[in-house]
């Protein structure tokens, strides 16, 4: 417990009220360092993920913005599947033979992505769009280095380079409209300061998980699909929900407290709804921990967006925004 002291009895300086956590504003410069350094790695990872030139943009884009074909196979084994490396899959990828329509371009199976998964239980295969027909021969034509494999674990999903690209311009209209609707609403509610701030916290959250996925798509390949525009609309609304909360405590202590100077008005408020703010995030994470252990692959990554995009903003509307505040207004 950190508790402001007391003035002396006749000095006649309004008394802090006693603040049960801590006094947020002594610590904002380390929250700021945390943050510029977290938004700088961020920054760095989309644009060397941008030089790449196996991926060309700020974010490897999956299968749902690029089209192509994906096939994921559950190979027939007992106890344990025979050994299975990626360049042997890729070797008889390139070298398999499928069926074309008259004046039809091979597809190029070199450049297919090859992923072993579950101990080699489990393979997953990207690759340029196929027709039904060509798709099965793959299927039969692998399976001189797989082995048998189990038919109810096959699944083939295609999506068409037209088609992608309508997803792709679809997610990032939809994250600007989203982004523009919560600008117009914190506008609307509150003054000039607090909407930029809101926004800068909402910028900052999208920004950093935007950063840990470029990272991962460099590393380990990790791919963006539709999956993750709708985290990212979903992080922005959280972030801006949590700051919206602790901004209209704000607004209370300003009349409350209208002798105290507004870096304490923001230390009183910050300290108030730190345990609501702290339970709700929790509250939000725990499912979202069940989702990332028991929601299959799948799922897996737009529960890891969430996760970190819940916790980034839970980070920024105590840590952030109301630090800035007191420097902003004077300013």
């Amino acid at each position: 417990m950190v508790s402001s002291p007391a003035p002396a009895p006749d000095s006649g300086a309004p008394v802090i009220p006693p603040l049960r956590y801590m006094r947020i504003s002594r610590h904002r410069r380390l929250a700021w360092i945390a943050s510029a350094v977290a938004c700088g790695l961020s920054v760095l990872g989309l644009v060397l993920c941008w030089l790449n030139p196996a991926i060309a943009s700020p974010l490897k884009p999956g299968l749902d913005f690029t089209g192509g074909t994906q096939i994921q196979l559950e190979r027939l084994c007992q106890n344990s599947c025979s050994e299975l490396t990626v360049p042997e899959l890729q070797k008889t990828l390139s070298g398999l033979s499928l069926p074309l329509d008259p004046g039809e371009i091979p597809a190029n199976l070199s450049s297919a992505s090859v992923q072993v998964l579950d101990g080699g239980r489990s393979l997953l295969l990207r690759l340029p769009a196929l027709s039904a027909d060509q798709s099965t021969a793959l299927i039969e034509g692998i399976t001189s280095a797989t082995g048998p494999l189990k038919i109810s674990g096959t699944s083939v999903n295609t999506i068409g380079p037209t088609l992608g690209s309508r997803l792709l311009r679809g997610s990032v209209v939809s994250l600007l409209v989203s982004f523009a609707a919560i600008a117009v609403y914190i506008s609307f509610m509150y003054n000039g300061v607090f909407a930029f701030l809101a926004l800068l916290c909402l910028v900052h959250d999208v920004l950093i998980t935007c950063g840990l996925f470029a990272w991962l798509g460099l590393l380990q390949g990790v791919e963006v699909d539709s999956l993750f525009a709708v985290s990212l609309i979903t992080v922005a609304g959280y972030s801006v929900t949590d700051t919206v909360v602790i901004y209209d405590r704000i607004r209370e202590q300003r009349k409350l407290l209208a002798d105290l100077p507004l870096i304490d008005q923001v230390d009183v408020a910050v300290d108030a709804t730190l345990t609501r703010s702290l339970y709700t995030s929790l509250t939000t994470l725990l499912p979202l921990f069940g989702l990332l252990l028991f929601g299959g692959s799948s799922l897996f990554w737009f529960a890891v967006a969430l996760i970190v995009g819940i916790a980034v903003g839970s980070w920024s509307s105590i840590g952030l925004a109301p630090t800035l505040l007191p420097v902003l207004s004077r300013r």
